[in-house]
């Protein structure tokens, strides 16, 4: 029998000591772990030292030991809606069956579980990923941290187009107890909207709303004369009024900013004012920004009525 068992692991270097056998007796296997030339992460599982780091290696060690499906904050990193999992690994299984109890996994006992599959990852789907790993956020073995990732992760995939709206609203619907449901809805609602980033989801909140403030429409699309159609994050359309907020990630570089201007200047042909706010302004001076929308406005419906 062989006594080179990584080229017997598979390309994460893990594998089930049930899968090895008739190749491995066991006997070498105990040797192999004793002297350090394995780790036993969970029972039944293998894993090649050198390749314990690596977070896939971990969440394949995961589902090879429960026969389960990697779900909340793992699903989503193979998903790459988040970049890595530097927690425990998350696994979810039937509710009939038992959860397994293992250092550095999470089993969660699941309904209804229907897996994707990404490679060699059963993965829940993208929507119940995220409604999955928003619970855990939220709940008490949650943190700041956590929260802000998957507030992210949700503005981010429904920006990109990646899951349908209507697809997380059904999730959140068969959640009643969900942690944190209450502040997913205002999410989505606020996102179904038109907000496409944390810093419009403030402008909305903190700057766009008040008394005598215009009722404005986000992502407002507009075709430029050379037949480009662009989408205003906030405008007032009968007074031909944008209004941009600026974030330091999409907008900082010289590159951005020459951009910013040549559309500017697309849009001003067309007769639209522009008014920018960068992150700093709109978050430290919200009255200030308020105040400075509001009389541009008043300047254009003085001019309209003329």
């Amino acid at each position: 029998m062989t006594r080179d068992l990584r080229p017997l692991l598979g390309p994460f270097g893990v594998g089930r000591t049930a899968d090895l056998a008739g190749r491995v007796d066991r006997h070498t296997l105990a040797r192999h772990v004793a002297d350090g030339r394995l780790l036993r992460p969970h029972r039944g599982v293998v894993a090649v030292p050198d390749c314990w780091d690596d977070w896939r290696t971990r969440a394949l060690a995961g589902v090879l030991a429960t026969g389960g499906t990697l779900s909340h904050g793992t699903a989503l990193a193979v998903w790459r809606v988040l970049p890595d999992v530097r927690g425990p690994v998350h696994v979810s299984v039937p509710a009939e069956r038992r959860a397994l109890r293992s250092r550095g996994l999470v089993v969660h006992r699941a309904h209804d579980l229907d897996p994707d599959r990404l490679g060699p990852f059963p993965v829940t789907s993208l929507p119940r990923s995220l409604v999955d790993g928003w619970g855990w956020a939220n709940g008490r073995r949650g943190s700041r941290r956590a929260v802000d990732q998957l507030r992210g992760a949700v503005i981010g995939t429904l920006r990109d187009r990646r899951v349908p709206s209507a697809h997380l609203h059904v999730e959140v619907e068969r959640r009643p107890a969900l942690p944190g449901r209450r502040a997913l809805e205002e999410l989505l609602r606020l996102v179904d909207q038109g907000c496409q980033s944390e810093l419009e989801i403030w402008g909305v909140r903190h700057v766009l709303t008040g008394s005598g403030m215009p009722r404005f429409v986000q992502q407002h699309p507009v075709t430029l004369g050379s037949g480009r159609t662009v989408h205003l994050d906030a405008a007032v359309p009968e007074l031909r009024i944008a209004v941009e907020l600026d974030g330091a990630a999409f907008h900082g570089s010289a590159e951005d900013r020459e951009r910013d201007t040549r559309r500017d200047v697309e849009l001003a042909a067309l007769g639209w004012v522009v008014l920018r706010f960068s992150h700093r302004r709109l978050t430290t001076e919200p009255d200030a920004c308020r105040r400075e929308i509001l009389r541009v406005c008043r300047a254009r419906e003085a001019q309209v009525l003329r």
